[in-house]
């Protein structure tokens, strides 16, 4: 069985690998991959990442979760949303509140959901996104500070949301 990982576009399986004439990101170098994938495509923070899910059942979704290793976060069942943490990943499921899943960025917010003292503003986010010819649906309004979300969708169809609290 082949497992391939594919970041910013460029593939690792089998026989391909980030070599390239001058430099080879798999080995340990001074600079380390994350700092090349920040230089060469102007790296945009954009928060605590987590994916939201459309479930039909939250109990039952709640459960499994549970079985997998992680914990309610936040939310609650009369509300129809949880929260759940294992380590550093986190999702959301949400029982009759959206439509399909959808990838979630928090700016502002650490891993535990607490205010950073610096953090890229979705607003900043927008304008290099909008630079890029991506145009954000619904838009933030420019003229705010505070909270704040915009939403976007991949070439695929899949939801994209940026949901600043602080």
């Amino acid at each position: 069985m082949k497992m391939s990982l594919a970041i910013a576009g460029l593939g690792l399986s089998g026989t391909r690998s980030f070599a390239s004439p001058k430099r080879n990101f798999l080995q340990n170098n001074s600079t380390g991959f994350s700092n090349f994938l920040t230089q060469k495509y102007n790296h945009m923070k954009l928060g605590v990442f987590s994916i939201s899910l459309n479930v039909k059942d939250l109990a039952a979704s709640r459960d499994f979760y549970e079985a997998l290793g992680f914990t309610v976060f936040a939310g609650a069942m009369e509300q129809k949303y949880l929260i759940m943490k294992n380590d550093d990943a986190i999702i959301g499921i949400f029982e009759g509140m959206i439509d399909k899943t959808i990838l979630t960025f928090n700016p502002g917010w650490d891993i535990n959901a607490q205010k950073l003292e610096q953090f890229e503003d979705v607003r900043d986010i927008q304008r290099t996104l909008k630079e890029k010819n991506i145009i954000p649906n619904p838009e933030a309004d420019e003229k705010t500070t505070g909270p704040a979300y915009i939403m976007l969708l991949d070439p695929d169809g899949n939801q994209i949301l940026f949901d600043q609290h602080v």
